[in-house]
């Protein structure tokens, strides 16, 4: 699989990474297995995982998993901190929170540094470099290798990585940000994308295949063993059920039968080639669904079909996201 480097650093990524959301809830030890040994084997590196996936058993399925199956020399692990299970307060951006939630990630990794961590999402009720500063503490205590956020918006993205580049070598430089990106949710490129491009930080798509449903497999109803039948998935995938969604999802599974492939390596070609995306992350529940996900590795769009799917879903854009003299 081919490598690329993450932002303006010198780590290099898969550019189609393994998501472990499921794992520990839905995905269970075997399937897992099958999963990491599938991804290695076809030259995946980038494995992501959070505290809060199966409330910190994604972690510990992935740490059993490591050198037993896979060699932790042959991964790059992202993990991720500052989600909490607190109604009143969903996210804890502190910095004793979040190295004290990083430890428990190491401890149930069973590893001494992770490659990657982000934060999860931003906190207004912390003080942003007090964040940052816990960032600046893992890399140099060499918990981590490589830093980023998640779930940020354009400015707080800005905010966040010019306060970084600000004082080189003493403040870790943001080497990505990770929030949902697909055909179905083109949200980012208003100001989240553009700000990374500027900035040198590497985008890893979440949810590339929007949430499933681009596979197409929703296009005669909900099937029975799908999420969004699931009873805790379910709200999840919902909102790309709409008649908006069923468009892009008609215009994707044109392209892949002209182009003899599946909708799901169309959808999945699409975001991993567009500008600034360093590695989809992908989610599959089981091998055979991660193995239809790699199999792309050899399409490349041609350039009217790319056009074509950047026409049908096309997010409305207007001041001032777009030049003013336009409008």
């Amino acid at each position: 699989m081919e490598q690329r480097h993450l932002g303006r650093t010198g780590l290099r990524v898969s550019r189609i990474g393994l998501g472990t959301l499921t794992w520990g809830r839905d995905t269970d030890e075997h399937d897992a297995a099958d999963l990491l040994k599938a991804f290695w084997e076809a030259g995946g590196t980038l494995v992501d995982t959070a505290d809060v996936y199966g409330d910190g058993e994604a972690e510990y399925l992935l740490g059993q998993l490591i050198e037993g199956l896979v060699p932790r020399r042959d991964l790059v692990i992202s993990t991720k901190a500052g989600s909490v299970p607190d109604p009143d307060r969903r996210f804890d951006g502190s910095r004793g929170h979040l190295l004290a939630a990083l430890d428990a990630s190491l401890a149930r990794l069973g590893t001494d540094y992770v490659d990657l961590w982000h934060i999860h999402a931003f906190d207004p009720f912390t003080p942003l470099e007090e964040t940052l500063q816990a960032l600046d503490l893992a890399v140099s205590s060499g918990r981590a290798r490589y830093a980023g956020v998640s779930n940020y918006c354009g400015w707080q993205l800005a905010k966040a990585a010019t306060w970084q580049l600000a004082a080189p070598g003493s403040r870790t430089r943001l080497a990505s940000t990770q929030l949902e990106y697909s055909l179905l949710q083109r949200g980012v490129e208003r100001e989240v994308l553009p700000a990374a491009l500027d900035l040198g930080i590497g985008l890893l798509p979440s949810s590339p295949l929007g949430r499933g449903v681009l596979t197409g497999k929703y296009r005669n109803g909900t099937p029975a063993d799908s999420r969004g039948a699931s009873e805790h998935m379910g709200l999840f995938v919902a909102p790309y059920l709409d008649d908006t969604a069923s468009r892009i999802v008609d215009a994707v599974t044109t392209a892949a039968d002209g182009l003899a492939v599946t909708p799901l390596q169309v959808a999945l070609a699409w975001v991993r080639d567009r500008p600034g995306v360093a590695a989809p992350i992908v989610g599959a529940r089981n091998a055979q669904q991660l193995t239809a996900a790699l199999s792309v590795e050899a399409l490349s769009l041609p350039d009217e079909i790319c056009r074509a799917l950047d026409d049908v879903s096309a997010p409305l854009h207007r001041y001032p996201d777009h030049d003013w003299s336009t409008l």
